[in-house]
């Protein structure tokens, strides 16, 4: 059952890195281990965050 489980995971991280959806559950690891000391957004937080920095650094563009 766990590596049912863990191929679930795998599948819904590629498909939301296709569709340009960041995973919270990446960065939340990564925070913890590289920056113990910084809050740590909260995954409406880590959202908003993504989606400006995404539309940002294209200038708005749709294609």
């Amino acid at each position: 059952m766990h590596a049912l489980q863990h191929g679930w995971r795998q599948a819904v991280r590629t498909a939301r890195s296709m569709i340009g959806v960041p995973d919270y559950d990446t960065y939340v690891a990564h925070m913890r281990r590289h920056h113990p000391d910084r809050a740590v957004m909260t995954y409406a937080e880590f959202f908003k965050d993504r989606l400006e920095a995404r539309y940002r650094a294209g200038g708005g563009r749709c294609c």
